[in-house]
């Protein structure tokens, strides 16, 4: 196994967000260009609207006349409905694909970090993280990046016919447009800032209340509920004024864009209204008729709209960028999880380990210049002072991390079965626990090894045996009993290769005993056992017997 790379491109938020747009810009720029046909549908019903007014009024036709001319705004209509429903559609089916994506990225990458690495996290930010901020990003997707297209076609487009109309009110269209788009670019800068500590305030949050209510046992006993009630409390308050804040920039945002639109609309309906009663003389105002000065006058909205609509989703985009800080950390980390196994050189070797330093970083080696084998039915025992290295050599082994120098060399499709000291146990059945390790395992095979891990007299007295059902992290069950359920999961699993973290901690002298005949078993089976062990039962059995003392790992005879 090879030391992990160094990412000399770090992502950056945008730069990720660029990236996941890409997969989709194909959904993206067609659901852009139903968004214009439906603009242009809305050109055609206003400007056959603002036409049908002026027969009727001005020149006296009868409605009869005009049936095709309203049958053709209709028709419009449909297709503007179409055109709409097409783009968001199209829109939210990319969004939804981009998202499916991220968050698979996302959990790859915690899978390619490994679970040194997540003991060191907090689920709670995890789970946020990896969910709710990945859902942040629909908005963005959905809305904001095709509505970003669209703003650059259909105002052009209104204009064009304005200008056709009344070519004054065109050019005043486009002086006032960009006062919009500025005050987004002012505004989004404050938004993006608040979304960033608004996402990390409910990821805090997450983890805070996660935490609390796995100590709430301990909290009980030490009384110390209350002073938990009242941190959760300063935690949510502290994410309520942030909620505020946010929405409030909103709001004001939103008003002062309105303003802008509605002063700039009212402008064009003062010039059309005083060019139509003959107060105005300058340019095209002398020709304005009923028919140019009403189409001018209800384009003029539609020309600001999708700006208008540009502005409601910008706080899409500060909340997209905002939720992307946090993830873009997770996958800005360097992998610990090594991507491949080398073929031992020896044809009996198991693992070969060739000058290794294994840590967690750089600067923070625990152990140096590790050169061992393990071959096929050795018992290993590690043995070695707290902080050693004992913990991190089997994670080394089991490929949870890559060492920081050397080589690890594991037979390549080698599987491994694992057993740590903070064993998993899911809320689920004691079935459910077992087939994690062996999914298609009988009840005969569940029993018989929980049997051999030393609960065959628990599961005797449950009234409803395998399908008795536990809690997260073992709620319902002692420690021992946790620990014996998942090296039951051991039992069950066919790897030749077997390693234990203290396998034996919190058991009884009695099961101790016929745990370690089990694991004797297994040698004589032909499985490796490598374990890191205190206990002088499990040294004895041992075949092998490594030492981590001052940075190096010493072999002595068992």
């Amino acid at each position: 196994m090879a030391p992990p790379a160094a990412q000399s491109n770090s992502l950056t938020p945008r730069r990720w967000l660029s990236t996941l747009a890409r997969r989709e810009r194909a959904r993206l720029a067609l659901a852009a260009c139903f968004g214009v046909l439906s603009g242009a549908q809305t050109i055609l019903l206003v400007v056959g609207l603002a036409w049908s007014i002026e027969q009727l009024v001005v020149h006296g036709r009868s409605p009869v006349t005009l049936v095709p001319v309203l049958l053709g705004l209709v028709v419009a209509v449909a297709l503007r409905s179409l055109f709409l429903a097409l783009q968001e559609s199209l829109s939210a089916t990319a969004s939804l694909r981009i998202r499916q994506y991220a968050r698979e990225q996302v959990l790859n990458k915690v899978a390619a970090l490994g679970p040194v690495w997540m003991t060191r996290q907090q689920s709670g930010a995890l789970a946020t993280q990896s969910v709710e901020h990945i859902e942040a990003l629909d908005g963005y997707f959905a809305r904001f990046l095709p509505q970003m297209r669209i703003v650059l076609l259909l105002p052009l487009l209104i204009a064009a016919v304005v200008g056709w109309l009344d070519y004054l009110v065109a050019i005043f269209l486009l002086l006032s447009a960009p006062l919009i788009p500025l005050f987004m670019a002012l505004v989004g800068m404050g938004a993006e800032r608040l979304n960033k500590e608004q996402f990390a305030s409910v990821a805090r949050l997450s983890a805070h209340f996660v935490d609390r209510v796995r100590g709430m046992t301990t909290l009980q006993l030490f009384g110390h509920t209350r002073a938990a009630q009242q941190d959760v409390w300063y935690a949510t308050d502290q994410y309520r004024r942030l909620s505020m804040r946010t929405l409030r920039l909103a709001f004001l945002s939103s008003a002062v864009l309105e303003f802008f639109a509605s002063v700039a609309i009212a402008v064009v309906a003062m010039y059309v209204g005083f060019g139509l009663l003959g107060y105005i003389d300058y340019g095209p105002s002398p020709s304005l008729t009923l028919f140019s000065g009403l189409a001018v006058l209800l384009l003029a909205p539609e020309f600001f709209q999708p700006l208008r609509t540009l502005s409601q989703h910008y706080h899409d985009r500060a909340a997209a960028l905002g939720a992307a800080e946090s993830i873009v950390t997770i996958l800005d980390e360097p992998d610990v999880v090594p991507t491949r196994f080398d073929a031992p050189v020896e044809p009996d070797a198991l693992i070969e380990l060739v000058n290794v330093e294994v840590g967690y970083g750089r600067h923070s080696a625990v152990l140096t210049g590790v050169s061992a084998t393990i071959r096929q039915a050795d018992v290993v025992v590690i043995t070695g002072e707290s902080g050693s290295g004992k913990s991190s050599l089997l994670s080394l082994m089991a490929g949870f991390m890559a060492p920081l120098r050397g080589a690890c060399r594991v037979r390549q499709g080698e599987q491994v079965a694992w057993l740590d000291q903070s064993p998993c146990i899911i809320q689920g059945s004691l079935a459910d626990n077992l087939r994690l390790a062996a999914p298609d395992a009988t009840p005969a095979a569940m029993q018989e090894a929980l049997e051999n891990a030393g609960l065959g007299e628990l599961l005797a007295a449950l009234p409803h045996g395998l399908e008795t059902v536990v809690g997260e992290r073992g709620v319902g069950l002692s420690g021992g009993q946790a620990q014996r359920l998942t090296l039951a999961r051991v039992f069950l699993s066919q790897a030749p290769l077997v390693l234990l973290d203290e396998p034996t901690a919190s058991l009884d002298s009695a099961t101790e005993k016929s745990v370690i005949d089990a694991l004797l078993a297994w040698s004589v089976e032909g499985r490796t056992l490598v374990m890191a062990t205190h206990h002088p039962a499990v040294m004895a059995v041992a075949t092998r017997h490594w030492v981590c003392r001052d940075g190096q790992l010493h072999e002595v005879a068992p």
